[in-house]
């Protein structure tokens, strides 16, 4: 069976990309490549931040190891079965 990664809603990429880049920064992915580890409150601030090969305001992220990308993921989808929870039980 072939898998497909298409976004049943597509309006809700951006605010994905911006949760993929919040989680990154908590984590601390960011630390070498975006000037040791500063603490930014929004993702859509780290590809302001001129850091090296960031382009068109994407970071470049080619450093991140599979577990690292894997761990973002996997808070993504707490966070989001935690929203969902809450909109059900409220």
């Amino acid at each position: 069976m072939a898998r497909t990664n298409r976004t049943v809603v597509p309006e809700s990429r951006a605010m994905l990309k911006q949760m993929q880049y919040e989680i990154a920064s908590e984590f601390g992915l960011y630390g070498e490549s975006y000037g040791g580890g500063m603490d930014t409150e929004f993702a859509s601030e780290l590809g302001m931040t001129g850091g090296a090969g960031a382009t068109g305001g994407t970071p470049y992220l080619g450093h991140l190891t599979s577990r690292d990308n894997g761990s973002v993921g996997g808070e993504i989808t707490k966070r989001l079965i935690k929203q969902a929870e809450q909109s059900l039980f409220t």
